[in-house]
């Protein structure tokens, strides 16, 4: 088959709808945890290119049955790894339009709904965070690529500042640039600061407290003294533990020394909707930028991060392109990120919120904290089990009395099949976190996980 039918379209997107409800409604029953292997999954989708075409319905059905082994429960209720969300009914309803739609959304002359819907998604976030309304927020692929495309308009901010145009001059021979971070920050931006040319010998470095938070006195110690462009970046949300440093202590100190303050908040910055949450994001208004997902803590399918930058002026200095058939309207999309084409990314986002509201965003993350405020107290329930962090937020990290029976438990879980939650180190010690993300996750959810880790863990005990 060669030439496309007239009912071709149809029957496809018929084929991939039913092939979606399939996996959807599986996703309660199935092992959480893929049951291929990746050279299972090349063999699956492997072999020569076909000669000759096929039917579009065909390989999406050929497609939906390959794949299934190799698939991970992530809509599910007992995905606790990583940090990642479920996908909300709205949302993903909403991303099948927008691949339906294919709109190149970098410009709002060439697509004004898209970037309309985008623009007013950004306007309720920043409204949620409690931001300044003026920001400029760029979706971008997720928290990589927000960190990135902040700590990039940072550089050439606080460069600026100095009398230096990177844009005109590069960066080679630039005024000395300090990159201050907490010693318990993410990878990406560590990551980041590698893709503008900062390498980690050149990162100071401050010290945090036993739940990953950066400590004030230290971050005087570490500024004290020097001088030139500064960049200091905080977090809202440690990875392990869910802590947040403590920006109203910070921010103050850094801004003394006349730095550009950024916030990783990934999945933290949510908490501010949250009436009982909002207090673990005080004078986190007052930083520079701050980068975090919608595909985490708001639940919208893969991909959706935003880059939000206080004025949008720095935006554009450090991003806007030139080209005789770029037409440019105001603030666009193309203006604050790195992108130029790119689809909508930021449509799931606004029927998330929309379909949410104000008060069913503080319900969402009430509702994670409880569950994993639940998952704690079960786990602490089982015998060797000894929660390590303190569950401010969303995070459960937890290990046994050993490493060894601390990484058997992990890779027992994930072969059991019930949940999913993956390893970690902390304080020099196998862990294991458990990431409430999910709009799916039940109290019932909870306890089915903890029954079973119950049961794995007695297992263990057994075999020693």
């Amino acid at each position: 088959m060669n030439e496309m039918a007239p009912d071709d379209r149809s029957r496809a997107l018929d084929t991939a709808h039913h092939a979606a409800l399939r996996f959807l409604d599986s996703v309660a029953e199935r092992p959480v945890w893929p049951r291929a292997s990746l050279d299972d999954m090349l063999t699956a989708f492997g072999g020569p290119l076909p000669e000759h075409g096929i039917d579009p319905a065909t390989v999406v059905e050929e497609m939906a049955v390959g794949a299934d082994p190799g698939l991970v429960a992530i809509p599910g209720g007992r995905f606790f790894g990583f940090v990642i969300g479920g996908t909300h009914p709205a949302a993903l309803a909403a991303d099948w339009l927008v691949s339906a739609w294919d709109q190149n959304s970098g410009s709002s002359t060439l697509t004004p709904a898209t970037v309309a819907m985008e623009r007013v998604a950004g306007q309720w976030m920043l409204d949620l965070f409690g931001l300044p309304a003026t920001a400029s927020v760029g979706f971008v692929t997720g928290g990589q690529l927000a960190n990135f495309t902040c700590l990039a308009t940072a550089r050439h901010a606080v460069l600026a500042r100095a009398g230096w145009d990177i844009a005109e001059q590069g960066f080679h021979g630039s005024p000395p640039l300090r990159f201050v971070v907490g010693a318990d920050r993410h990878g990406s931006i560590d990551r980041a600061a590698r893709f503008l040319g900062i390498g980690r010998a050149e990162l100071t470095v401050v010290p945090s407290d036993d739940q990953g938070r950066m400590s004030p006195d230290a971050l005087e110690q570490a500024l004290a003294g020097g001088d030139g462009p500064l960049i200091v970046c905080l977090q809202a949300g440690e990875v392990h533990t869910g802590a947040f440093d403590d920006f109203a202590a910070l921010i103050p100190i850094a801004r003394r020394h006349g730095a550009w303050v950024h916030i990783d908040g990934a999945f933290g910055l949510w908490a501010a909707a949250s009436a009982g949450l909002s207090h673990l994001t005080a004078g986190m208004a007052d930083a520079d930028s701050w980068a975090t997902d919608a595909h985490k803590t708001l639940n919208v399918p893969y991909d959706c991060g935003m880059a939000i930058v206080r004025d949008p002026a720095d935006s554009i200095a450090a991003f806007r392109t030139g080209g005789d058939y770029l037409i440019y309207s105001g603030l666009d999309p193309w203006d604050v990120t790195p992108e130029l084409s790119r689809r909508a990314r930021g449509v799931p986002a606004w029927a998330a919120l929309r379909s949410l509201g104000r008060s069913g965003i503080a319900e969402l993350m009430d509702r994670l904290h409880a569950n994993a405020v639940a998952m704690a107290a079960g786990l602490r329930s089982v015998e060797t089990v000894e929660v390590i962090n303190d569950v401010v937020y969303t995070q459960v990290m937890f290990h046994l009395g050993s490493d060894r029976a601390t990484r058997a438990l992990g890779a027992a879980i994930l072969t059991e099949g019930t949940a999913a939650m993956t390893g970690a180190e902390w304080g020099g010690r196998a862990a294991l976190r458990c990431s409430m993300s999910s709009w799916a996750t039940t109290p019932e959810d909870v306890d089915r996980t903890v029954e079973a880790i119950r049961g794995l863990v007695a297992a263990g005990s057994r075999a020693e």
